[in-house]
């Protein structure tokens, strides 16, 4: 292997490939795998104990309001006005505060009305509200 030497004004650039750099990273690498394989395939053998429970799926109802197209707004077959929507939240509220709001809207139905019914839910501390559609497209 020839290296360059000083005082040589026209001596050619080094042409070679120093490859003992690169051989002992291989190295290096080649005991780093050994060493570590055996430890990633090392498992403890541990026999967990049986159990048995069921779960215990709790149907919760949600509170269903619909929205006409006149403006008017049910809950099942009452027509609400804004005290008594106030009142009903508050109730469903304080029975479970994790009870889900379920809005049935008619298509026709101003944006502003929807969004009052869904503050309202909100203001009564109710935060799970579904804008509920049939699920056809068109």
């Amino acid at each position: 292997m020839g290296f360059g030497s000083f005082g040589q004004q026209d001596a050619a650039p080094m042409a070679e490939i120093n490859t003992t750099p690169l051989v002992d990273v291989m190295l290096v690498l080649l005991v780093v795998f050994i060493v570590t394989a055996p430890v990633m395939t090392h498992a403890v053998k541990v026999e967990l104990p049986k159990a048995t429970a069921s779960v215990q799926q709790v149907v919760k109802t949600p509170l269903r309001l619909t929205l006409k197209a006149d403006g008017s707004l049910l809950d099942e077959q009452t027509v609400l006005n804004a005290a008594q929507l106030d009142a009903k939240l508050a109730a469903v509220f304080k029975a479970d505060p994790q009870t889900e709001v379920h809005l049935y809207a008619d298509k026709t139905v101003q944006y502003e009305r929807i969004a009052q019914t869904m503050a309202a839910a909100q203001r009564a501390g109710l935060n799970k509200i579904g804008l509920m559609t049939n699920g056809q497209g068109g």
